[in-house]
């Protein structure tokens, strides 16, 4: 069975990869500054090593949403911003753009 074709599968959000982004994106607004390279490789990059380090938390529902405002405030919320803060490290080290 082809889900994509039978589902709506848009309505489910994975709130970890949302504030993985949002995270990256206010360090990457300094990124200059700190030397950061800002390239599609080592941007996608500092993403994938951040999400890979984090559990996912996804919802479906209004629910959900409801749930993901309580994560955001939560140590979650701190995890995110280490896992980023590493990844960011990691590739600043290790440009993929070599």
């Amino acid at each position: 069975m082809d889900l994509e074709k039978s589902y709506d599968l848009t309505i489910l959000v994975n709130d970890t990869e949302r504030m993985v982004m949002e995270e990256l994106g206010k360090r990457l607004d300094s990124a200059e500054e700190e030397g950061i390279c800002t390239c599609q490789d080592c941007v996608v990059d500092m993403a994938a090593l951040a999400l890979n380090t984090l559990k996912p938390h996804y919802h479906a529902s209004l629910l959900g949403t409801m749930y993901a405002h309580a994560v955001e405030e939560s140590d979650f919320a701190k995890e995110v911003s280490k896992a980023v803060d590493a990844s960011i490290a990691k590739v600043k080290a290790n440009p993929a753009h070599m």
